[in-house]
């Protein structure tokens, strides 16, 4: 009997393995390996939710995001019409790769980039072409000379997990001007509120531009605490997103995500927080560890990315020894970091235990 076989290229892909959240033997543990926020959402989003949880769930959610999209636009003085929302930014990122590549075509991205990428690639059927990176950076000049008559979607995260690592805006516009008008450029902004440099920007200015091949998205998964909701959205131009709505689940942002994620928007102050508190712990962190004989990459995101002077065998270690003590943090090696480990911050007191068990590890 002959036997089904999927399309091509599915069976290339690695399923995605999320960050651990339990040990055995611990009935809590410190979880600082997926780049939540350490603060939780807005007590408004949360009150937000309650409020919403007493009638209407029978009701299927808005479709078109209507109040939510709104909400966007006037927090981040942009075009409504121009944007889209989805069940996460990941969400985005296939249906981008499903609208505009296929059999045949290749899609870039960079060596360190997103590990969802390939994923969303050979899910689409194309070929991913991996750049590599300078220092742990996208290097603009790698990905233009790395692209071909096949080329459709150049993917760019900005700052970029697990690395930390960004573009500034001119080698942005840079990478854009280099590119043939018919490539697709995806910014993923995942991390942009934590960005505290003067040269970044998001790219929303690379949309409004009048050009129809840059798109930008987002999620409500990092600063904005909303990670179990699955919340994204992007801002691009209104032909690619027709393309997006016509290939979107219907109703693929719930009731209740969308009244968290308007009432998270709007909540400036806990956004203020939230990054005053990033901005606090991402030196002491840094330093602290390399105080220890580590190397940390200079991180604009939630996180940092640390390498071991001892290898992956050390690197395997201090996992380990982590974990002894209850505190998980990621590994890297999927994205051929063996020696590294990537660590979200937490909070004061998460923060402050990793230190005094990575002390402990190393003394």
């Amino acid at each position: 009997m002959a036997r089904i076989t999927p399309r091509k290229g599915l069976l290339n892909i690695t399923p995605y393995k999320a960050g651990d959240a339990k040990i055995d033997g611990f009935d809590r543990v410190i979880k600082l390996a997926s780049n939540e926020s350490p603060l939780g959402p807005s007590p408004k989003a949360v009150e937000a939710i309650k409020n919403r949880t007493d009638s209407g769930l029978q009701l299927y959610p808005d479709p078109t995001c209507r109040e939510l999209r709104q909400a966007i636009g006037e927090i981040h003085g942009l075009k409504p019409e121009q944007i889209i929302c989805s069940a996460g930014s990941e969400e985005l990122l296939h249906l981008l790769a499903k609208g505009y590549a296929t059999d045949g075509d290749e899609v870039i991205y960079c060596q360190y980039g997103f590990i969802a990428y390939p994923i969303t690639i050979y899910a689409a059927g194309a070929t991913p072409v991996m750049v590599q990176e300078d220092n742990f950076t996208a290097n603009v000049g790698a990905i233009l000379a790395a692209v071909t008559p096949k080329t459709k979607i150049v993917n760019l995260a900005n700052p970029n997990n697990p690395t930390g690592t960004y573009l500034a805006k001119s080698e942005v516009a840079r990478l854009r001007q280099g590119l043939r008008d018919d490539i697709l450029l995806v910014l993923d902004a995942a991390y942009a509120e934590y960005v505290a440099q003067d040269d970044y920007d998001a790219g929303f200015d690379l949309v409004d531009n009048g050009m129809e091949n840059t798109i930008v998205t987002r999620t409500f998964s990092k600063i904005y605490g909303l990670a179990g909701l699955r919340v994204g959205w992007a801002y691009g131009p209104k032909s690619v997103l027709d393309i997006l709505h016509r290939i979107r689940g219907t109703f693929n942002v719930g009731t209740l995500s969308q009244a968290a994620a308007i009432a998270a928007v709007r909540d400036v102050d806990h956004v203020a927080k939230a990054k005053a508190h990033n901005s606090k712990w991402m030196p002491i962190m840094s330093q602290t560890l390399e105080n220890l004989g580590m190397t940390v990459t200079a991180s604009q995101g939630n996180f940092i990315l640390v390498h071991f002077a001892g290898g992956p065998d050390q690197a395997t270690a201090a996992d380990q020894y982590l974990r002894s003590k209850g505190i998980i943090v990621r590994p890297v090696g999927n994205y051929d970091l063996a020696g590294a480990l990537r660590i979200t911050l937490g909070t004061d007191c998460e923060n402050e235990a990793l230190c005094a068990a990575m002390s402990s590890f190393f003394s």
